[in-house]
């Protein structure tokens, strides 16, 4: 099987970028009705309609939801990439439909998917309203759990570039959890098939993006909805889509959500056995904030009148302007930056700040100044002369 051909065939063109919302999402959801599998399930707390898209006729139910946090849309495009390809009428895309059946809420926070933030409209985080169900998307996605009783949970999500791979200077660009159902973080059958199935995807993706895979922290809370899920039996896996190198549209992420998905299903199908299973799944090093967009090092900055090199840091703030999301750099750390990694990073070789621009470094402002070498900076990248 080739996943990079099929990612290519089956990729939704008309979504791109960080910013999705309904208006994106819901013509393409039209397009894809074609045999009723299409039904509005109820409303978000702003009275946009909360989709879920029901197709195949297999024993396997499999529930997939994303965009539970608004900014968080990687996985939504990855979702629709593999939508496409189980409406292709292709051999594969049948045999899937014969084996599963997927029940997927392609957007299950659509007000704050508008507003490009993590929370509903009532600033509620719905991850972590899995038990008091306060909101209204919360206790859609538990009606339709318990309706369409899955055999497993697709838990998709994005993470933001400052995780890394362990202290492996490799961005996380995906990580996975099987959540524990209790405190003592123990594996019992229902886990046990959750990182049997993420040790399978590991093993795939390490062909493609070989030490850029993470284990996300499995510290349990039953306020969230995978470990909920989880206690209450039934496999559950956490996708994080993270940052690729230069990748902050995640475009290329994207490819890798459609190859774990399928390659998910893939190994369902196939039912292969993943040996030594845990084993695998713990040697997946786990995610480590340890990255920052843009490091700095070796500026000479006058200290109290004591001249001295330093380092200093930035990161992107994503902000929602007009209707597009802009990525404002931001200073966000000044000193040694041990254990830090940078996605992009300069080395000024002991040059000063100009004379203009020699209050420029200090933390919150934007990150564009000049350097007495004539050197630009702005928004956190060199300007080219």
């Amino acid at each position: 099987m080739n996943l990079e051909q099929l990612f290519q065939e089956n990729k939704e063109q008309s979504l791109h970028g960080r910013y999705l919302t309904l208006d994106a999402i819901a013509p393409l959801l039209n397009q894809l009705n074609t045999n009723n599998e299409l039904s509005i399930i109820g409303q978000s707390a702003l009275g946009e309609p909360v989709y879920s898209y029901l197709i195949g006729h297999g024993d396997t139910r499999i529930f997939l939801w994303s965009q539970m946090h608004g900014n968080e849309s990687t996985t939504t495009k990855g979702v629709f990439d593999f939508l496409n390809l189980l409406k292709s009428g292709s051999v594969l895309a049948t045999s899937l439909l014969s084996q599963f059946t997927f029940c997927v809420l392609p957007m299950l926070n659509p007000d704050g998917a508008r507003l490009y933030t993590r929370e509903n409209a009532n600033k509620v985080d719905l991850n972590r309203d899995s038990q008091d169900l306060t909101q209204p998307e919360s206790k859609l996605l538990r009606a339709m759990f318990e309706e369409f009783k899955p055999d497993y949970c697709f838990n998709l999500h994005d993470q933001r570039t400052i995780f890394g791979v362990s202290d492996t200077g490799e961005p996380a660009t995906m990580s996975f959890l099987a959540p524990s159902y209790n405190e003592e973080r123990e594996v019992n059958d229902s886990r046990l098939k959750a990182i049997e199935l993420i040790s399978g995807i590991n093993d795939v993706l390490q062909q493609f993006i070989p030490g850029q895979v993470g284990r996300f922290d499995d510290s349990f809370n039953i306020n969230c909805i995978g470990d909920t899920f989880q206690y209450m039996g039934v496999p559950t896996l956490l996708f994080e889509a993270g940052h690729y190198q230069g990748d902050y549209e995640r475009e290329i992420t994207r490819k890798y959500v459609f190859m774990s998905l399928l390659s998910s299903f893939e190994i369902l199908s196939e039912n292969v056995i993943v040996f030594k299973g845990i084993d695998n799944y713990l040697n997946i090093p786990q995610n480590k904030q340890s990255f920052y967009d843009f490091i700095y090092k070796n500026i000479k900055i006058n200290y109290d009148g004591i001249e001295k090199l330093t380092n200093f840091a930035a990161q992107y703030k994503e902000e929602l302007i007009e209707g597009k999301i802009e990525f404002n750099a931001y200073i966000v750390e000044i000193g040694e930056l041990e254990n830090r990694f940078g996605h992009v990073v300069y080395n000024l070789d002991g040059e000063e700040l100009s004379d203009l621009d020699s209050e420029a470094i200090k933390l919150n402002k934007k990150a564009s100044f000049c350097l007495k070498n004539n050197a630009r900076f702005v928004n956190g990248l060199i300007k080219k002369q």
